[in-house]
């Protein structure tokens, strides 16, 4: 944000929704330009190792180099955030008479959809173990599943429960 705002020429700590006061930053404007894109970076976790930071940075690159579909081309999350940017100056300048922040939409896919939500609390303790979840973890994935609230759940978990719903428990023969 910081860039596109240093490329289009725009002061940093005048911003519309972030005030400058003593206390906070100085760059205003590039925490008001971040939150119409914050969902890129939605797996930030505050605390982490020195490793998981470079993971994460890794990840969020490679969320940012995704090409989408906008204005009829293929364009990489950074060339919109710049290009939205000077679209925030030209309106300010009075050469826009309006600006959008709404495209292009985000694609938000959830992962805790409600076959999911039955699967988990259907699933029983043998069967978890089978998959191998253990007993706190899929005492937890049923509260979070019981709460009308989104929730995440480990992709690898997911995988296993929905292998699991299409192929059915094994069953041993009777002898």
């Amino acid at each position: 944000m910081r860039k596109a705002v240093n490329i289009v020429g725009l002061e940093l700590s005048v911003g519309f929704l972030h005030e400058f006061t003593g206390s906070q930053t100085k760059e205003s404007l590039v925490y008001d330009l971040q939150e119409p894109f914050r969902w890129l970076g939605d797996d930030y976790r505050y605390h982490i190792e020195i490793d998981a930071k470079r993971r994460f940075l890794e990840l969020l690159k490679d969320r940012f180099n995704l090409g989408l579909k906008y204005k009829g081309k293929i364009w990489k999350w950074d060339t919109v955030i710049l290009n939205k940017t000077q679209e925030l100056a030209r309106f300010l300048l009075y050469k826009y008479k309006q600006i959008d922040f709404i495209e292009p939409r985000p694609s938000l896919q959830r992962i805790d959809t409600q076959d999911l939500r039955k699967r988990i609390l259907e699933l029983t303790q043998t069967e978890a173990r089978k998959l191998g979840i253990g007993k706190s973890t899929l005492h937890y994935m049923r509260k979070n599943a019981e709460r009308n609230q989104p929730f995440r759940i480990y992709e690898v978990i997911t995988r296993r429960l929905m292998a699991f719903q299409k192929c059915g428990p094994e069953t041993e023969e009777p002898q």
